[in-house]
C-alpha cells in the first residue's frame, strides 16, 4: 500500500440490542476482522452501542409519564455508554493491540452532564487505544428527541488517520451545511458518516457530500430485524408486535471525491465492506473546487464555531465570560 494511501473498513452489523457488553465484545470480534483485511480504520453505525431506539415510533414513545416507556427507557439508559467507567475498554484494547483506528456509535451518558440523560455519540479510538474525540449529535432527530439530549459542538474536529484528516457526524446532522464546514475547514478530506441503517438514507447524500466536500466520504449503517430483539428487552412481546420485521436494512456505501461509487449501498446483510483510498485523488478533485481554500471568500461569508463542552456547571472564569 502506497503512504499516500489507506485500507478502510465499514461494518454494518447488528447490535445485541440494548445489551452494551455484549454487543462490544461483537464490536472487538469485527475489529478483529477489519484489521485481517489490512485495514487501518473501521468504522460502526450510529449508536450501535447498545443500539439505536427503534421501538419510540412503534410503541408511543411520545405518550407522557407512560409506565412502559419510562421502564424501556431506564433499561436504555442502564445499557449506555459511560467512558469514565471503562465500558470501551475492550475496543481501545482491540484498537492498541491491532493498530487500528475505531469510530463507533454509540448512546453515550457522559458524567460531565450529570449522568442521567443520554447522548449520540460518534466516539473516536486510535491507534493508541486513547479516546481521540467524542461527537455529540447537535440535534436530534424527530423522535430521537425522545430519548436523547442535545450535543454541542466540542466534538466539530477532524484527526490525522494516515495520509487523511478525518472527520464524522451522526445521521441527519449530515444534512446541516453548516456542521460539515466546520470540518471542511479543518482539512477534512475523508469524512465518516454514520447512520441507523437504511439506504434511503445514504444513497443520495453520501454521493453530494464527496462532491460538495471533494472528500472521501463513507456512510456505515447497522442492522437490525424483529428476530434481534433479545429476551433481555423490558416490554420484548410488546415492541416485537409493534415493529416491522426489518428495523434497519443496512445502505452502507464509500463514495469517491469525483461523486463516483467507491461501494454502491449494500443490502440488509451483516457484512465488512473494505477499500483502499488514494490521497491523490483528493488533490486532483480539489485543483477545480476547494471549499474551505481557494473557492471560499471569508472575506465575504465566514463561519464562527464554538467547540466549548456545554455543561450546567461552568468554573468561575468561564461564567465570567
Amino acid at each position: 500500500m502506497s503512504p499516500e494511501s489507506l485500507t478502510v473498513a465499514l461494518a454494518q452489523i447488528s447490535p445485541v440490542w440494548l445489551d452494551r457488553e455484549a454487543t462490544v465484545k461483537k464490536v472487538a470480534h469485527w475489529i478483529d476482522g477489519a484489521a485481517d483485511k489490512g485495514a487501518k480504520l473501521v468504522a460502526f453505525g450510529e449508536t450501535l452501542v447498545p443500539g439505536y431506539p427503534h421501538w419510540l415510533s412503534h410503541t408511543g414513545g411520545a405518550e407522557f409519564d407512560s409506565k412502559v416507556q419510562k421502564e424501556i427507557h431506564a433499561h436504555y439508559l442502564d445499557q449506555a455508554v459511560d467512558l469514565h467507567a471503562g465500558h470501551l475498554d475492550l475496543l481501545s484494547e482491540k484498537a492498541r493491540a491491532r493498530g487500528i483506528h475505531v469510530m463507533v456509535g454509540c448512546y453515550e451518558r457522559p458524567i460531565d452532564r450529570g449522568g442521567h440523560t443520554g447522548y449520540c455519540s460518534l466516539v473516536s479510538v486510535d491507534t493508541t487505544g486513547g479516546i481521540q474525540n467524542v461527537h455529540r449529535k447537535v440535534m436530534p432527530t424527530y423522535e430521537e428527541r425522545l430519548s436523547w439530549g442535545t450535543g454541542d459542538g466540542h466534538g466539530l474536529n477532524v484527526f490525522p488517520v494516515g495520509p487523511f484528516k478525518v472527520g464524522g457526524l451522526n445521521c441527519w446532522e449530515n444534512w446541516i451545511p453548516l456542521l460539515r464546514t466546520a470540518l471542511y475547514g479543518q482539512g477534512e478530506d475523508l469524512h465518516v458518516a454514520v447512520w441507523p441503517g437504511s439506504p434511503r438514507l445514504t444513497r443520495d447524500i453520501t454521493r453530494f457530500m464527496a462532491l460538495e466536500g471533494r472528500s472521501f466520504v463513507l456512510s456505515v449503517s447497522g442492522v437490525l430485524r424483529r428476530e434481534d430483539i433479545p429476551d433481555s428487552v423490558p416490554h420484548r412481546d410488546l415492541i416485537v408486535d409493534s415493529v416491522p420485521e426489518v428495523l434497519a436494512d443496512g445502505g452502507s456505501c464509500m463514495a469517491a471525491p469525483t461523486g463516483e461509487w467507491v461501494i454502491e449501498p449494500v443490502d440488509a446483510q451483516e457484512q465488512l465492506l473494505v477499500a483502499e483510498l488514494s490521497l491523490a485523488t483528493v488533490y486532483e478533485e480539489r485543483q477545480n473546487f476547494d471549499p474551505a481554500g481557494h473557492y471560499s471568500r471569508p472575506d465575504v461569508v465566514r463561519l464562527r464555531v464554538n467547540r466549548q463542552r456545554q455543561s450546567i456547571l461552568a468554573d468561575e472564569y468561564e461564567a465570567e465570560e
